[in-house]
């Protein structure tokens, strides 16, 4: 069975308030539809930093977010993972600022995990962050998960479909 990393952001837009803003409210939709339907075709996994971030906030919504994992297993880290996410912030594929984003993705690379299932698309599913986050994690002899979003993850030929007619 595939592994997928269930990165925090999915965790936010699966427990967050219904959205007014369109872009908001589908990735909502597409979040719950995956969480629903899709995600028991995976083995799915968390790490200690996915809990530690669902943990901020509203003390409702933090609740809501961590019966959302209950029982999904966590991943070890270790100083490896810390010393990877070090190496990607140092030769600048990231910014100082996403030390947390690139723990999520060597976390992912370092457990040799299938996927990393994100709506970050700041600093993890950027498709002009990736390539040298993918050069730097082969140098250190580790490759880059196939990172996606929920919609690219729905199996449903039709889901996301405009008809033109």
């Amino acid at each position: 069975m595939q592994t997928v990393y269930i990165e925090t952001s999915i965790i936010s837009y699966l427990r967050a308030r219904n959205s007014t803003l369109i872009p908001s409210a589908a990735r909502q939709i597409a979040a719950r539809r995956w969480w629903d339907e899709e995600r028991h075709n995976y083995q799915i996994v968390v790490s200690p930093y996915v809990v530690a971030e669902v943990s901020q906030g509203n003390a409702t919504l933090v609740a809501e977010r961590l019966a959302a994992i209950d029982g999904v297993p966590r991943l070890e880290i270790n100083d490896e993972i810390a010393a990877m996410a070090d190496r990607l912030l140092a030769l600048a594929a990231l910014p100082q600022k996403a030390r947390m984003d690139a723990l999520h993705i060597c976390t992912a690379a370092f457990h040799r995990l299938d996927y990393l299932l994100t709506y970050n698309c700041t600093h993890i599913a950027n498709v002009r962050i990736l390539p040298k986050v993918r050069e730097i994690l082969n140098e250190l002899g580790y490759q880059l998960s196939t990172v996606c979003t929920p919609e690219e993850m729905i199996d449903d030929p039709t889901y996301g479909n405009i008809d033109f007619d």
